[in-house]
């Protein structure tokens, strides 16, 4: 199964819309590079009844249609909330970043961190960047998300997790395939992992003076039994 999205990307000095088709969907789990961070974030899950990893990294498999770039998206129930990630893309034998929500149910997550992945869409925002522009100051990048209406709720960098090539080389030898999206790892969350009927979430470039952003509303689904 396939979905295509249309981006719009930055690379060779100039912009141009393009539609991406994906075929493989990753979510990387359990990124963190410093291991205090990664203990915090385990640690949040944990009081929500979350199990620890058996190992990390970990590369989860999600359906590829759940990618969207949509203002808004629907949920089952009021207990799923966003995490900013950045997003690799690999189209056209070229690799790309961009930045996404890894949105999860965080009920169905104490008991299947697998099937609460797929449960939920994954917000992405409609922009990518030639990572090899930003490969030479890849460690000056920053991430950041906003909930409950604007209130900041996750900033940092991303050297925060691994990088992109450690993540790539562990998730297969030859790397990420063509057609593949790779969410890879967050940050903790400022005062808790929480519900918000609203997030938002960018990743900056302070080198070459560049944002990409994307805001998306979360429509509640009754659960019905």
């Amino acid at each position: 199964m396939t979905t295509t999205l249309n981006f719009r990307i930055q690379a060779d000095g100039a912009i141009r819309d393009e539609a991406v088709t994906i075929r493989t969907l990753i979510i990387a789990g359990w990124t963190g590079r410093d291991e205090a961070a990664l203990e915090k974030h385990i640690c949040e899950l944990e009081e929500l009844g979350v199990a620890r990893p058996a190992s990390t990294p970990i590369f989860y498999r999600v359906a590829a249609a759940r990618l969207s770039t949509a203002p808004a998206v629907e949920m089952s129930g009021g207990q799923s909330s966003g995490e900013v990630e950045f997003v690799l893309v690999r189209h056209g034998g070229r690799l790309y970043v961009g930045v996404g929500s890894d949105h999860t149910d965080r009920q169905v997550e104490t008991y299947n961190v697998t099937v609460s992945k797929q449960m939920c869409e994954k917000p992405v925002a409609g922009e990518l960047w030639d990572f090899e522009e930003v490969r030479g100051h890849w460690d000056r990048l920053k991430l950041r998300s906003w909930a409950e209406g604007g209130k900041l709720y996750q900033e940092g960098s991303v050297t925060a997790m691994r990088s992109p090539d450690d993540l790539m080389s562990r998730f297969a030898p030859g790397g990420l395939p063509d057609g593949a999206a790779m969410f890879c790892g967050t940050l903790a969350a400022i005062g808790g992992i929480r519900p918000s009927a609203d997030f938002a979430f960018e990743l900056e470039d302070p080198v070459l003076g560049r944002s990409i952003r994307h805001r998306y509303e979360i429509a509640e689904l009754p659960i019905l039994g």
